[in-house]
C-alpha cells in the first residue's frame, strides 16, 4: 500500500510546488488587477444566463450601464463555466474566481510534468513543471494582469502535447490506443480554443510544428490521421463559440484594438528588459516581461546537456532545436525589429499586445530547460531539482503577491455595471463605444399617449402590456445586435426595416412604431441561423464523442499474444 502510494511522489511534489505560489489567494478579497474586478462581472452575466437555463450565454444583460453587450460571444467562454460550476456550489462570485486560477494553475504544472516525463523521463517531467509554474510571466497573469483566460490556456497545451506524444511514441496502435488519444486531443484542444482566442492561434502553432518533428522519426500514417481528426474535432466541439465570433465578429468595433497599428504602441523598449529582475504592477511598459533569472541559468546549461546527448537520440536534438527556436522567436516577436512582420500577417495583430508572446516564451523555455537535468547524474537529479526549487523561491517569491484587495458583495457584480469590460471592441459598429449613463427606464415613449406595463424581463427577453391611444414610436432601452427581435401580438418586426437601431439621437437602441390599442410585445435575443448551425455543429460532435468514449469503456482491450 506504501509503495503504491510512493509511487505517485512526483505528482506530490507538483502539486505542493503549484501551492505555493497561491497563499495570496486565500486572503479575503479580490487581488486588485488589471481585469479582475471586469472578470467576475462578466462571469456575474454568464452566472445569470446559465441560471435562466441559456445553456451557452451570448448576451451579458446588465453590462454598459444597463444596455446589454454582446462581449460573451467574443470572449472565451471556458473560465465562466468552470467559475460559474464552483458558484454553483455556493462559493462566492470572487472565491469562484480565485479558485479556477488556483486549480487550473496546479493542473497546468500536472500536465507539464505529465507531458515531459514521456518525453524525457521523470527528472526532466518535474524539471519542467517547475519551470513551468514558477515562470515570472504566470506571477503577471494572476496577479498582475488577472487575465483567467490565458492563465487558463496554459493548462491545456501540455496535455496536447502529451497526447501526441504518447500517440507516436508508444509501441502500441490498437483501435483502442488510437480512440484513446484521439479523445484526448480533441477534448484538449476544444478546452484551449475556448480559454482564450490569441493563444489557441500560438499555441496549436507550436503542437502542430512539434507534431510534424515527430512524425519525422516516426513516421506512422494511422497515428497522424488520428492526430489530425482529434484536432479537428476539436475545432467542432468549440464550434458553437469559435464560428460565430469569427463570422459575426464583423458587426462589431473589433479591430480598434488592433487597428492604425496599435500593436506598434506596445513593443518591449530592450531586450535588457528580458533579463530585468524589476517587477512592476503598472501596464503595458511597466509589466515585467522577463524571462526569469532561474531560467535563463538551467537554459544555459541545457545547452551542454544536449550537445552530450548521443547520437542514438536525435529525435530529441530535433525537438530541443525546435523549442530553443521557438523561445528566440518569441523573444524576437516582442521587439520593434519584429514590426515587419506584425506588418505583413495581420492575424498576428490580433494579439493586440506584442508581449503577449510572452506565453510562448514560458512554454518553449520549460521545455528547454528541462533538457538541463540529463547533465545530471541519476543519483544526483533530486538535489539539482531541489536547489532550482530554492533559487526559483528566492528569487521569484517576492513575484507572487497581490498588490492590494477588492472586497465586494455578489450583489456588487450581479447589478448593472457601468461600463462593458473590455475596450469597445465588441460594441456594435452602429452604436457609441460606450454609453455614459443608466436609461431612465427599461422602456420609453418617444411619441405618443402611451401605458406600458412591464409584465416580465429575463437577460432574453422582455416582456410588456402596451396600450396606445394612436400610433406611437417606443424605445427599448437594450442596445441592439443580430438576434434581438420583437414581436407585436405574435408578429415578429422586420429587424432591416421596422427596428430602428441607427436613429443619430438614440445611437444602437432599438426604437420602433406601434399601432393604437392594446399589444402585447415580447423583445427576445434569440439565436441567428449561423449559432444555430454552429450549435448543432458542437452538439453532434459532443454526442458522438460520447459514444465513442462509452465504447471504449465498456470494449475489453484485446490481450497481447505471446510470441
Amino acid at each position: 500500500m506504501v509503495r503504491k502510494i510512493l509511487k505517485f511522489y512526483p505528482i506530490y511534489i507538483v502539486v505542493i510546488l503549484g501551492v505555493l505560489p497561491l497563499f495570496d489567494l486565500f486572503h479575503a478579497g479580490l487581488p486588485l488587477t488589471h481585469d479582475g474586478k471586469d472578470h467576475v462581472v462578466r462571469i456575474a452575466n454568464f452566472y445569470a444566463s446559465l441560471s435562466e437555463g441559456i445553456l451557452i450565454p451570448r448576451w451579458a444583460e446588465n453590462l454598459n450601464w444597463g444596455y446589454g453587450h454582446p462581449v460573451m460571444m467574443f470572449l472565451y467562454p471556458l473560465p465562466s463555466y468552470f467559475a460559474s460550476f464552483f458558484h454553483v456550489l455556493g462559493f462566492s462570485l470572487i472565491d469562484s474566481l480565485k479558485i479556477v486560477f488556483g486549480v487550473s494553475f496546479i493542473f497546468s504544472g500536472l500536465g507539464m510534468y505529465i507531458w515531459l516525463r514521456k518525453l524525457l523521463g521523470i527528472e526532466a517531467g518535474l524539471l519542467g513543471a517547475i519551470l513551468y509554474l514558477f515562470a515570472p510571466y504566470r506571477f503577471v497573469n494572476v496577479y498582475v494582469r488577472g487575465a483567467i483566460g490565458e492563465h487558463v490556456a496554459f493548462l491545456f497545451i501540455p496535455f496536447i502535447l502529451f497526447f501526441i506524444t504518447q500517440l507516436f511514441l508508444d509501441t502500441r496502435s490498437s483501435l483502442r490506443f488510437l480512440i484513446v488519444n484521439f479523445l484526448g486531443i480533441a477534448l484538449f484542444t476544444a478546452g484551449l480554443i475556448l480559454s482564450h482566442n490569441a493563444l489557441s492561434i500560438l499555441f496549436l502553432a507550436f503542437a502542430g510544428i512539434y507534431a510534424v518533428i515527430i512524425f519525422f522519426y516516426n513516421r506512422n500514417i494511422m497515428k497522424f490521421i488520428t492526430l489530425g481528426i482529434g484536432v479537428f474535432w476539436g475545432f467542432l466541439l468549440s464550434s458553437f463559440f469559435w464560428i460565430p465570433a469569427l463570422i459575426e465578429g464583423k458587426y462589431t468595433l473589433r479591430d480598434i484594438v488592433t487597428g492604425d497599428s496599435e500593436y506598434a504602441l506596445r513593443f518591449v523598449e530592450t531586450p535588457l528588459k528580458f533579463f530585468s529582475p524589476e517587477w512592476s504592477y503598472g501596464i503595458t511598459g511597466q509589466l515585467s516581461v522577463q524571462i526569469g533569472i532561474v531560467h535563463l541559468l538551467v537554459i544555459a546549461i541545457s545547452v551542454i546537456a544536449v550537445v552530450k546527448l548521443t547520437k542514438k537520440e536525435p529525435m530529441k536534438k530535433s525537438l530541443y532545436i525546435f523549442a530553443l527556436f521557438s523561445l528566440i522567436f518569441s523573444l524576437f516577436m516582442m521587439l520593434r525589429e519584429s514590426n515587419f512582420i506584425w506588418s505583413f500577417v495581420s492575424t498576428i495583430q490580433k494579439f493586440q499586445f506584442p508581449w503577449r508572446f510572452l506565453s510562448l516564451t514560458v512554454l518553449a523555455s520549460s521545455l528547454v530547460g528541462a533538457y538541463a537535468i540529463l547533465l545530471v547524474k541519476k543519483e544526483k537529479r533530486i538535489f539539482g531539482l531541489i536547489l532550482v526549487v530554492v533559487f526559483a523561491v528566492l528569487f521569484y517569491g517576492s513575484y507572487w503577491r497581490a498588490n492590494d484587495y477588492l472586497n465586494r458583495e455578489d450583489l456588487f457584480f450581479k447589478s448593472v455595471y457601468e461600463g462593458t469590460t473590455d475596450t469597445g471592441e465588441s460594441a456594435p459598429v452602429w452604436s457609441v463605444r460606450f454609453m455614459e449613463e443608466r436609461p431612465d427606464a427599461h422602456i420609453e415613449i418617444l411619441q405618443g399617449e402611451v401605458f406600458i406595463q412591464e409584465k416580465s424581463r429575463s437577460s432574453v427577453l422582455h416582456e410588456y402590456s402596451i396600450i396606445s391611444s394612436d400610433s406611437a414610436r417606443i424605445k427599448e432601452n437594450t442596445l441592439y445586435f443580430p438576434g434581438w427581435n420583437i414581436y407585436i401580438n405574435n408578429k415578429k418586426l422586420n429587424p432591416d426595416t421596422e427596428i430602428q437601431y441607427q436613429d443619430p439621437a438614440h445611437r444602437g437602441v432599438m426604437t420602433f412604431n406601434i399601432d393604437e390599442g392594446e399589444s402585447n410585445v415580447r423583445v427576445v435575443f434569440e439565436d441567428t441561423k449561423l449559432r444555430f448551425v454552429s450549435n448543432v455543429i458542437s452538439l453532434i460532435s459532443f454526442i458522438l464523442l460520447g459514444l465513442i468514449t462509452l465504447i471504449v469503456l465498456f470494449s475489453k482491450p484485446h490481450a497481447r499474444k505471446n510470441s
